[in-house]
C-alpha cells in the first residue's frame, strides 16, 4: 500500500507512541482498485466468503485474548511494538499493553509500556510521553486518521482489520496446518479498504472509510488463519509507502487471536483523565 501526502506529493510517516508508532499525513480524495474477486477454491469453504465472514466468527465467540505486532522496515532499520491484553468484539472495545523497543529513555529509566484501549471511533493511550502526565489518558479521535488507525497507533485494533477481510478481492487456499496446536486453513490474499468500508459493521466503519479516503490505494495484501469455526487465528497486513526514502518504508501488522470467551472487561477513562493540554509531537516538536 502506497502512502502519499496529495498536498505535495510527498510521502509522509507520523510518528505517535511516544515516536514510535506509525500514521500517514494524507489528505483525502478518491481510491483506485485493480479488478475483481477471484478465488482458487479448496474442498471446502470458498476462500473469499469464509474470510468475509470471519468477523461475524469473532463476534459470536464475543471476546479473545490477542496480541500484536507492528514491524516497520526502512533503510535497513527495522523497529518493532508488541502487545499483549484481550477484547470484546461484540462491544468494540479492548485494552492493550505495547512494549516499545529502546531500552530505555533520554535519563537512562526504562520506559513504562503504552496502555490502549480501543473502542469504537476512539484510541485512548496512556504513558504516551511528550509531555503528557503519567497518570493521564491521550485520546484520539480515530475517524479523524488518515489511516483510520491501521497502524497508527502501534496496533491495529483487532476488529477493524478482521472487518479489512470483508473487502477480500482475491483470496488463494495454502492448505491446512497447525497453528499453537490449533487446525487451520492458510489463506492469501488482497483486500479492498473501499469494498470493506461498505460492508463493515457501524463500529468500524467510520476508521475504515477515514482509511478509504486516505490511501492512494485500497489493495492491503494479507495472510490469514481460521480455525474450524471459522475464526482468525493470525492475521498479518503488509503495508509500505514511500515516506521520503527511494527505498519507502515497510510495514507489517500481525495479530493473533486465541482464548475466545475470555472474560475482558474494559472501563473507559473518566473526563477527568483525559489530558486536555498541548501533547508535543515526536522528537520533541
Amino acid at each position: 500500500m502506497v502512502v502519499q501526502d496529495r498536498r505535495t506529493g510527498g510521502a509522509v510517516a507520523v510518528a505517535t507512541a511516544a515516536g514510535l508508532a506509525l500514521g500517514a499525513g494524507l489528505l483525502t480524495s478518491g481510491c483506485t482498485t485493480d479488478g475483481a474477486a477471484a478465488d482458487d477454491v479448496p474442498a471446502g469453504p470458498v476462500p473469499s466468503v469464509a474470510l468475509r465472514q470471519s468477523a461475524d466468527a469473532l463476534v459470536r465467540g464475543a471476546t479473545s485474548q490477542v496480541r500484536t505486532a507492528l514491524e516497520t522496515a526502512s533503510g535497513g532499520t527495522r523497529v518493532a511494538i508488541r502487545g499483549a491484553g484481550h477484547y470484546d468484539y461484540r462491544r468494540g472495545t479492548g485494552r492493550l499493553r505495547l512494549v516499545l523497543p529502546e531500552p530505555a529513555g533520554p535519563d537512562g529509566r526504562v520506559r513504562a509500556p503504552i496502555t490502549e484501549i480501543f473502542a469504537p471511533g476512539a484510541l485512548y493511550m496512556k504513558n504516551r510521553g511528550a509531555g503528557v502526565p503519567a497518570d493521564k489518558w491521550v485520546r484520539v479521535d480515530t475517524t479523524a486518521l488518515s489511516d483510520g488507525n491501521l497502524v497508527t497507533g502501534g496496533a491495529t485494533d483487532p476488529l477493524a482489520a478482521a472487518e479489512l477481510l470483508r473487502g477480500t478481492r482475491r483470496a488463494a487456499y495454502e492448505g491446512e496446518e497447525r497453528l499453537h496446536g490449533v487446525r487451520v486453513r492458510h489463506y492469501r490474499g488482497t483486500a479492498d479498504i473501499g469494498v470493506a468500508a461498505d460492508a463493515s459493521s457501524k463500529r468500524t466503519k467510520p476508521s475504515l472509510t477515514a482509511a478509504e479516503k486516505g490511501f492512494t490505494t485500497d489493495a492491503v495484501p494479507f495472510e490469514a488463519y481460521l480455525d474450524e469455526a471459522g475464526r482468525l487465528r493470525k492475521l498479518q497486513y503488509r503495508f509500505s509507502f514511500a515516506n521520503g526514502s527511494p527505498r519507502g518504508t515497510e510495514v507489517t501488522s500481525t495479530l493473533w487471536y486465541a482464548g475466545f470467551g475470555t472474560k475482558a472487561p474494559v472501563e473507559l477513562p473518566r473526563r477527568a483523565d483525559i489530558y486536555t493540554g498541548r501533547i508535543a509531537a515526536a522528537g520533541g516538536g
